[in-house]
Order: structure tokens, then sequence, then C-alpha cells
């Protein structure tokens, strides 16, 4: 008989509550309304990184998620209220 069970280890996105990933990072998108994080790490092409950086999304910056709205998350970085795409939210990981 054969044992045809599989091991399920979730990707970082899926792994709830954080403290169960603390060693893994998490794209802002994925953050839920009201939970605050800190910027880990930025990724995409150099003017991505400046624009994100620009409006405050830098290493060890705490964000919280105010709200979700169409296609867009409507966070507070660095005492300001800003809003980013989802896709440009995928690009800030957060742990």
């Amino acid at each position: 008989m054969e044992n045809n069970s599989t091991i399920f280890n979730p990707p970082a996105a899926v792994c709830r509550p954080r403290s169960a990933c603390a060693n893994r990072f998490l794209p802002l998108s994925m953050t839920r309304t009201g939970e605050t994080v800190r910027v880990k790490n930025i990724s995409g092409s150099d003017e991505t990184r400046r624009f994100l950086g620009n409006m405050g999304f830098v290493e060890n910056a705490e964000v919280s998620v105010v709200s979700e709205i169409n296609d867009s998350v409507i966070v507070s970085v660095k005492g300001t209220r800003v809003a980013v795409s989802r896709a440009m939210a995928g690009r800030i990981l957060t742990i």
C-alpha cells in the first residue's frame, strides 16, 4: 500500500498568524486592513524603488494598512496617508 500524501508547506503569503512566519517576507498587498508592518525590502527597477522611497517606503519604516479600495491600498507611512496600486504594493516586502 503506497502513501500518496504530500506534505503541505505553505508559501509566505499563506502563513498566518504573522508570528508563525517571522523569518518570511509578505508583500504589502497581502497585509490585512488594520495591520501594522515594517518595510524590509523594495523589489523592482531603480526607478520603482526611488519612487516608493520618495513616498516614505524605506527599510524599517512602519506602515499601517488603513483600507483597501478597488485596486488600491491606502496606507499610513511616516504620518502620511498614501494610496498605492496593488501591483506597486506587491513590490513592498514587509516583515
